[in-house]
């Protein structure tokens, strides 16, 4: 499998001279010699495709510090690939033969000398080291603009990018030679800042959707939804619709755990004691719920849940006061139901296993080092990771340098779940459509989402596929209901992310599997699905931060939430437990993934489009607004029979993943 980057993105390095006095007095400052001030590396490779003169805002602000990242190359790239791809291929001889930790570090990575040599190189410059890896693949490190732009030859400007002010450098950053060699890449701007929780709590409709909250009561609703438990439990009339139908379902209340298990089949399993034991999942966000345990306990009561114990539960997270970028990443606040999400499903479909939280202090290069403490101690074989960027408009040496990490994953056996994201293409946020990093990556699994509806019995009643587009209802001068649009509405509230990647070829194990009119060539992301729809949603517990300064929490509320954020870590939790059921530990999946899907291509259970489209019935509780939520409406991303851009092969079962783990093809 080969990981191509476009021409503009090839890691080329250009020795310039830079004879500005800021430059030469920094190297000066820094221990360099002035005499060698033309003796530099340039990291054309290291300027975001948004730091435009188009988009320059001016001089980035003064008076407060920014997180940079050095990325450090592996000794040996095509061996670390070769190595991934052939420990996670089931007709390779050397099919699921890991390497420790220890072992992989002292093949592949970055050696001592080279990692220390930088470090000291931004120590001298006055620059804070914040992290450095067991596997000195990075530097993280922390400076003001003037710094960075002195020691780095170049100068941070503000850029309007994707509805936000970013920092970026204006010109292409440099070190001296004597460092630079040793060196990938830089990244000494914000593009991770845009890493976002793929989380989407149910009534999230949007300001357009949702006008003028703040200044009104809430309305009469012109039709009363209340949520239903199960699909069918509630039925009201609307207005005509697909087909003249007028009767339709209302919206979830939020799944329970035994329902979840049941759907997927797993119930059976869970009495007798196949349940995830012995199997860890580890989790990575960013920051820390402060209430996580107490609230996954009172919600496993309420549920008749075994609750999580010291021994059963651990977390490694930053101190509050270590939380950096607070605000560029949305606060604790804006992550604490993301983490809720993954621990409370987790533990909902796979209740016997060990769950790891690994905290980052933000969302950018704290992200990395959560990793990187599960990755060079191998504390998990199963990591799931609910966040992603916005797009693939990352730097070029900045995404090669967190393929080296999932590379070192594969290697040691380790499957990397990553949510492919809630805003379908993206075409909305971004003028263009692309899939979301690190889910487009291909040695990630990506999890796409489906909308489901679960019967009175815990049966499977449909799967569709998550794409929501909302109709208002509202009555006509003759009092009849009607649509405010044509069906099925002109507001798209969320779905799957997912389509071609523009910076990855296709991996070996997509040909032939995915439809050449998707991938042109191309990695497309997903490759497996489960729920994310938050009208058919997942019911959590949580004491919901209200203050960020102190991280105090309100009362205990249940909240009903999807998003593919909801999916990985559905899917994560059944990998543990087929791997208890199997004793066998599956490492990067996809190939075998794939691979089964040649073989015994209905092993897994096709998400197809639904005729007629399903719908449910919701009025909002803050507007009292009413709207038919139309399923598998995702953007110009479209289900089908077979491999698609919304549901990749589709929803996993319990029998494929036991075929997966015991590695048939």
């Amino acid at each position: 499998m080969t990981t191509r980057f476009p021409t503009q993105a090839l890691h080329k390095r250009s020795l310039g001279i830079v004879a500005t006095t800021a430059a030469v007095m920094a190297l000066s400052l820094t221990g360099v010699g002035a005499a060698n001030a033309a003796d530099r590396v340039s990291f054309s490779h290291s300027v975001p495709s948004w730091a435009t003169s188009a988009n320059d805002a001016g001089a980035a602000p003064t008076g407060e510090t920014f997180e940079g990242e050095i990325y450090l190359p592996l000794r040996d790239p095509q061996g670390a690939e070769a190595l991934a791809k052939a420990v996670s291929t089931p007709v390779n001889a050397a099919f699921r033969k890991a390497l420790s930790p220890a072992q992989w570090i002292n093949r592949f990575s970055p050696t001592q000398a080279d990692s220390d040599a930088v470090v000291s190189f931004l120590t001298t410059a006055g620059l804070t080291i914040t992290a450095v890896p067991a596997s000195r693949q990075y530097v993280v490190f922390r400076g003001t603009a003037d710094q960075l732009g002195s020691i780095f030859g170049t100068s941070l400007h503000s850029y309007t990018y994707a509805g936000r002010q970013l920092v970026a450098p204006s010109t292409a950053p440099s070190l001296p030679s004597a460092v630079g060699v040793k060196v990938s890449g830089v990244s000494i701007e914000q593009s991770r800042m845009l890493t976002k929780p793929n989380s989407i709590k149910q009534g999230d409709l949007g300001a357009s959707a949702e006008p003028q909250l703040s200044r009104r009561a809430a309305v009469a609703p012109v039709v009363t939804t209340p949520c239903s438990h199960y699909t069918g439990e509630n039925v009201v009339t609307v207005p005509p619709s697909y087909n003249g139908q007028t009767q339709y379902g209302t919206y979830n209340c939020g799944y329970t755990p035994a329902q979840l298990r049941s759907a997927y089949g797993l119930s059976d399993l869970n009495t007798k004691g196949v349940n995830g034991s012995g199997q860890t999942v580890a989790i990575i966000d960013a920051y820390a719920s402060p209430s996580i345990l107490q609230d996954v306990n009172t919600y496993s009561a309420a549920n008749g849940e075994p609750g999580l114990t010291n021994s059963s539960y651990r977390q490694l997270v930053p101190k509050p006061g270590e939380f950096t970028d607070q605000a560029a990443c949305q606060f604790p606040s804006g992550w604490q139901g993301e983490q809720t999400l993954d621990v409370e499903s987790v533990h909902g479909v796979a209740p016997g296993a060990h769950i790891l939280y690994v905290g980052g202090a933000n969302c950018g290069g704290g992200l990395d080092v959560a990793m990187s403490k599960i990755l060079d101690n191998k504390l998990a074989t199963i990591v799931s990771n609910s966040y992603g960027n916005a797009g693939e408009a990352i730097p070029a040496d900045v995404i090669q340098g967190e393929v080296n990490l999932q590379l070192q994953a594969a290697g040691e056996g380790i499957g990397l779940y990553f949510s492919s994201g809630d805003s379908g293409d993206e075409t909305a946020r971004l003028g263009y459509p692309s899939p979301d990093f690190p889910a487009s990556s291909p040695w990630v699994t990506s999890v796409g989402g489906t909308s489901m509806g679960i019967d009175k019995t815990g049966k499977l009643a449909f799967e569709a596929g998550w794409g929501d587009a909302v109709d208002q209802i509202v009555k006509d001068a003759s009092g009849n209901l009607v649509y405010t649009q044509p069906l099925p509405g002109t507001r798209f509230v969320g779905g799957a992310g997912g389509g071609a990647s523009a910076v990855f070829a296709q991996p070996d194990y997509q040909k032939n599997a995915v439809p050449a009119a998707l991938a042109n060539g191309h990695r497309v992301s997903p490759d497996v699905a489960a729920l994310a729809d938050p009208y058919t949603g997942f019911q959590i517990g949580i004491r919901p931060i209200i203050n960020d300064d102190t991280l105090e929490t309100g009362g205990f509320v249940n909240e009903t939430y999807g998003g593919t954020s909801l999916a990985s870590p559905i899917v994560a939790a059944q990998i543990a437990i087929v791997q208890q059921s199997t004793h066998t530990s599956i490492g990067f999946a996809n190939p075998t993934l794939y691979s089964v899907n040649r073989a015994l291509p209905n092993s897994f259970r096709d998400v197809v489009p639904q005729n007629p489209t399903r719908a449910v019935a919701y009025t909002s509780r803050v507007s009292g607004n009413s709207y038919l939520v139309s399923f598998d409406q995702d953007t110009s991303l479209k289900t089908a029979t077979g491999y698609d851009s919304v549901t990749g092969l589709g929803g996993v079962s319990l029998s494929l993943l036991s075929l997966v783990a015991q590695g048939r093809h």
